[in-house]
């Protein structure tokens, strides 16, 4: 069983990276079939796809967050990262990285973490 788990700040200000980890237990990162998804919610918008990391390394990003979305992985420590930068009060939800198997179908998600954006 794949066990993912989120960490990182849960208090940004407005403008700065948010910068999120997940760890992957149960698990390796270099897999084939995985991609390594962001996803987060919020009671506004609800779910959204930030983007996701796959087995090759390469990064897609929802079109909303590209400008402003970095994913990257580090092998050696079985972990991918989130960093979203010139965050707004917007960005405010509750992030969750989860194991995607393709075709928009996702598993072993993380508990997830809040994040809030505030000055």
């Amino acid at each position: 069983q794949v066990q993912l788990l989120e960490s990182g700040p849960g208090l940004v200000r407005p403008s700065q990276t948010l910068s999120l980890t997940c760890t992957i237990s149960g698990g390796s990162l270099r897999a084939n079939g995985n991609y390594w998804t962001w996803i987060r919610q919020s009671p506004e918008k609800g779910l959204e796809f930030l983007g996701a990391i796959g087995p090759s390394g390469k990064i897609d990003d929802s079109p909303p967050f590209k400008s402003r979305t970095s994913i990257t992985r580090d092998t050696s420590k079985n972990q991918f990262t989130l960093q979203l930068g010139s965050t707004t009060p917007e960005d405010t939800a509750v992030y969750y990285c989860v194991r995607g198997v393709g075709n928009w179908r996702f598993f072993s998600w993380g508990q997830g973490t809040q994040v809030t954006v505030t000055s």
